[in-house]
């Protein structure tokens, strides 16, 4: 069994910045990949970023490159989320997931946290 719980989440204020944590226990061993993924009120969950075991393959979601960082610590079994230049459009839910698999595919994914969330004031 694997438990993620992220954290990090809040309300600020458009232009600002946040750092999202997920921390992954349990079974680690049973997954290699993470990524991060985000649901607003009415919407489809969406897929923001991956990142394989060794951090050599990331991917970004078209639409959160070059404001979004992922990372990823295995010895403290953290992953992390670094967000920039906050919009009121990133108001959502953001979860962090785990899985064998790779990529930005919600179905691939085994393991789901409860999720954090970002509200964003304009």
């Amino acid at each position: 069994q694997v438990e993620l719980v992220e954290s990090g989440g809040g309300s600020v204020q458009a232009g600002g910045s946040l750092r999202l944590s997920c921390a992954a226990s349990g079974d680690t061993f049973t997954f290699s990949n993470m990524a991060w993924f985000r649901q607003a009120p009415g919407k489809e969950r969406e897929p923001l970023a991956c990142i394989s075991y060794g951090s050599t393959n990331i991917l970004y979601a078209a639409s959160v490159k070059g404001r979004f960082t992922i990372s990823r610590d295995n010895a403290k079994n953290t992953l992390t989320l670094q967000i920039n230049s906050l919009k009121p459009e990133d108001t959502a839910m953001y979860y962090c997931a785990a899985g064998k698999d790779w990529g930005l595919d919600t179905r691939i994914y085994d393991y789901w946290g409860q999720g954090t969330q970002v509200t964003v004031s304009s």
